[in-house]
């Protein structure tokens, strides 16, 4: 029986597979995790019984997504998030402006949306490109650097920026941004419905913008409701991760 008073996040990480089904409900894991989850599924429309039934049904099978990543060291999970998702996410976007703009020019005087979506994609790409900038040039190799200090007992790294949590907190409002955006983007797509007249590349567009906005769920969610917290916590008491609670790579 689900508890209504759990969080969107400790569900998402008790039941990993369970993002895919989170996904179908339009229910928000990654910047919406700390939402309870009786407010989530009233925010999406979706009755708790039902969204239990969705869970039981179809969070098995395996996929990527039944890693336990808490059970990862932050090396091993930065790893991941650099290999699968920064890589997707590049790959995607220096693919979908090129699209977007091949399906403006030939469908945008009878679909207007299209123009404001390309604007979005656009300041979509823009800010996603600084912001993974930001982490694989500055945050991930200090949280990297932190793991290794703990577990070498060594001093603790140089932190320019004071404490990790001013590097996160900022990384966490780019994803909330991130977030509107992608709603925007489905707004305006109407969930992604190609009309009647959609030509191949029309159809691609929607579909690939739909992975993608799948993908930055699943990409948000390791970070916002994995990855940071155990950041903070690891620079919080590294004493506490001395005496046990650090993961080892094997």
């Amino acid at each position: 029986m689900l508890d209504p008073n759990m969080t969107v996040r400790e569900l998402a990480l008790q039941i990993p597979n369970g993002t895919r089904v989170l996904e179908q409900a339009k229910i928000d894991y990654c910047c919406g995790g700390n939402d309870l989850l009786r407010d989530a599924c009233q925010s999406a429309g979706v009755d708790l019984e039902l969204l239990e039934q969705m869970l039981a049904t179809n969070s098995g099978g395996a996929t990527a997504a039944t890693i336990d990543f808490e059970q990862l060291t932050l090396n091993e999970l930065i790893t991941h998030i650099l290999d699968t998702h920064h890589v997707f996410t590049r790959n995607e976007m220096a693919r979908l402006e090129v699209l977007a703009a091949k399906v403006v020019a030939a469908h945008g005087e009878n679909h207007s949306e299209l123009l404001a979506i390309s604007s979005l994609l656009r300041q979509l790409c823009d800010d996603l490109m600084q912001h993974m900038f930001k982490e694989e040039q500055i945050l991930f190799p200090f949280i990297v650097k932190l793991e290794q200090s703990v577990r070498q007992n060594g001093p603790p790294p140089f932190a320019p920026f004071g404490t990790v949590n001013h590097p996160v907190r900022m990384m966490t409002m780019e994803h909330e941004t991130a977030g509107e955006i992608l709603r925007e983007l489905r707004k305006l797509s109407s969930d992604y419905a190609v009309p009647p007249d959609a030509c191949a590349s029309y159809q691609a567009l929607y579909q690939s913008l739909a992975a993608l906005e799948r993908d930055l769920h699943q990409h948000i969610h390791l970070e916002n409701n994995v990855l940071f917290p155990q950041a903070i916590a690891l620079e919080a008491n590294p004493q506490a991760s001395r005496h046990g609670t650090i993961r080892h790579a094997d």
